[in-house]
């Protein structure tokens, strides 16, 4: 995104504390219906930016379509950033040996679990970081075992020009509508594929429009049976999906949030400075506007400010993110 694009971004949330706002965040927000028109439209969503981890379902359909065949719940795992906790390991090491490999295979970076418990827990057993607890190693693991499959090589799969890879770039821009205008690397290795949040939407209400069978509605089947194994028993994904049922909700780094709505439409949020402390009241506030009502909603509206250790103020979204509604044409009620 450069110095113009950035320009004009309005303030979608802010950080009270005390009653004096001190810090603001800025972004963008799109919503498409189920034919994959436009219904709301805030900020910048055709500004290219990378959807991060948003991107695993559209990357995941990708490898059922070369032949992977899992249970739902791993490939609900392929479709993770999740928390490290002791299911999710035991997943990816799961589906690491359906395939003959292991661990030592991954070429994820080490890393200690996202979930603070399971974290605890690591340290106190005296573990160290590895790969497994790595937040993105049931997509890692997946990968594998999709070249396995198609008899692809390992040790270069995280090479953009690796048959995998050039297979997952074109299923996005086939699912998005759009070209890849960068490629980058993921935070875990993995080739990342710039395009606008427009099209991010678009790539999640095409995950819910395909038909039955297909490669993208297996997909999202496995995601909406399994929340807690896409994120954790304690993440915000988790407990929206929960308290909207149809709902399907993946986050990724630097603030990005798309989702698959119950009604086949689909939306997305990107925080501008990458702080994931507005992502969720801002896609609570999204999900409002287009008309959601559930006491979840109520939850995540807002986060807590803390000073001593107790509560001060709150992350909330900003007053003028009223403007939402004019870039509504319509308000359903739901």
């Amino acid at each position: 995104m450069t110095a113009a694009d950035r320009a004009g971004l309005p303030v979608l949330a802010e950080v009270d504390r005390g009653g004096f706002v001190e810090s603001w965040h800025t972004g963008s927000v799109v919503a498409v219906d189920a034919m994959g028109e436009v219904t709301l439209t805030v900020g910048r969503p055709d500004v290219p930016c990378y959807p991060r981890s948003s991107n695993k379902p559209l990357q995941a359909t990708a490898m059922v379509r070369c032949g992977l065949e899992l249970p739902a719940d791993l490939l609900a795992l392929a479709c993770a950033s999740h928390s490290g906790e002791p299911m999710h390991v035991a997943g990816v090491r799961r589906l690491l040996a359906s395939v003959g490999l292991d661990g030592s295979a991954l070429q994820c970076p080490p890393d200690w679990p996202l979930d603070e418990t399971a974290r605890r827990e690591r340290i106190a057993a005296g573990g160290e970081p590895d790969r497994l607890h790595m937040n993105c190693s049931g997509k890692h693991a997946a990968m594998l075992a999709t070249c396995v499959v198609r008899d692809w090589p390992l040790d270069t799969y995280l090479d953009p020009e690796h048959p995998l890879q050039q297979r997952i770039r074109a299923t996005i821009e086939e699912l998005t509508g759009e070209s890849v205008v960068h490629t980058g690397v993921d935070g875990c290795g993995a080739p990342l594929f710039a395009f606008s949040l427009r099209g991010l939407a678009r790539g999640y209400r095409a995950l819910g429009a395909a038909a039955a069978g297909t490669a993208q509605r297996r997909v999202v089947a496995a995601f909406l049976a399994y929340p807690e194994l896409t994120s954790g028993t304690r993440r915000d994904e988790a407990r929206l999906m929960r308290g909207i049922p149809g709902l399907l909700d993946k986050g990724g780094a630097e603030a990005v949030d798309a989702l698959l709505l119950p009604d086949g439409s689909a939306l997305a949020v990107k925080i501008a400075d990458g702080s994931q402390r507005a992502r969720t009241p801002v896609t609570v506030a999204a999900l409002r506007t287009l008309g959601y009502d559930a006491a979840i909603l109520d939850d995540l509206a807002t986060a807590l400010v803390l000073g001593a250790g107790r509560p001060v103020g709150e992350i909330r979204v900003a007053e003028g993110f009223a403007r939402l509604r004019a870039g509504l044409r319509s308000n359903p009620a739901r």
